[in-house]
């Protein structure tokens, strides 16, 4: 079984929600610069969430790790 479009999408969008918190914590520690901070925070999650979602789309076509549907069904 796949996971459709949307749901691959949700699950990106909302694992990077939580990365992207820590990488602008992480930055903001650094700089102490609440601007550049959330800026990071903001470019790091567009650009991980669309890297997510090709990676998503992509192993839906690797059969690696799935069990293999029955030959036939009753």
């Amino acid at each position: 079984m796949t996971d459709s479009n949307a749901r691959s999408l949700a699950k990106a969008i909302s694992y990077r929600v939580l990365g992207s918190t820590g990488t602008t914590l992480v930055v903001f520690y650094f700089s102490g610069n609440m601007t550049i901070s959330l800026s990071a925070g903001a470019l790091d999650m567009l650009l991980k969430v669309a890297l997510y979602f090709v990676h998503e789309r992509l192993w839906n076509h690797i059969p690696f790790g799935r069990s293999k549907p029955p030959e036939y069904e009753i």
